[in-house]
């Protein structure tokens, strides 16, 4: 295992980079994205609410090779051309982004309905009352949660190998093709993939004991 690590070690950390970053950027935008969709979710107006609900049941019910194969194929046969990696990530993170809407709308409204009657009253415009008030209450409220669907989000990179995205389980692949050390490669895939979640898992648990 020693000598696969030696001979391979090269095409493996550009693998263990490029999953890194993929995750790291589809964790960005799909925090971003789910959080704005969940904000559609609650409105009051009906429209706003159903195009937030629709977009949320579409990419939560359809299976992420399928969005990632769309991205993949369909968009630079139209649109533009883009590689596997851009494919990949815009997937995994529109995909993550409506199970985080679910998360965060769970949370807003778990928090009193008076807080924001309050914060109305007290002059605060309604995007004020959630930036300031509800939206920080109902963040320490999903942090579980969340920090499993970012945990998630990282081993749902995985796709990316099946679009040529050059991640970890993509290098993985070629190298146990190339040397037909299949067990000691997969192996060495998941430890690096371990290396990644567990410091991310630990750290969600403290924020969580730090803001509880």
């Amino acid at each position: 295992m020693l000598s696969l690590i030696a001979s391979q070690w090269h095409p493996l950390l550009i693998g263990l980079w490029n999953t890194i970053l993929c995750s790291l950027i589809a964790l960005v935008g799909s925090l971003i994205i789910g959080t704005l969709f969940a904000l559609l979710e609650i409105s009051q107006h009906k429209v706003v609410s159903i195009i937030g609900h629709v977009y949320v049941e579409v990419f939560r019910n359809i299976p992420l090779l399928v969005i990632t194969m769309a991205f993949f194929l369909i968009i630079p046969m139209y649109i533009v051309k883009i590689n596997g990696f851009t494919a990949g990530t815009i997937g995994l993170t529109l995909y993550t982004s409506a199970f985080i809407a679910e998360t965060v709308r769970a949370g807003i409204n778990s928090i009193d309905h008076g807080q924001l009657e309050g914060a109305l009253a007290n002059g605060l415009t309604y995007n004020q009352a959630m930036r300031y008030i509800i939206l920080p209450q109902a963040f320490k409220v999903v942090i579980p949660p969340l920090g499993n669907q970012f945990i998630n989000l990282v081993k749902n990179s995985s796709v990316l190998a099946f679009v040529a995205g050059f991640d970890l389980m993509y290098q993985g692949n070629l190298i146990a093709n190339d040397t037909l050390a299949t067990i000691p490669t997969y192996f060495i895939v998941g430890i690096m993939y371990l290396i990644i979640t567990l410091p991310l898992s630990y750290y969600m648990r403290y924020l969580e004991k730090k803001l509880a």
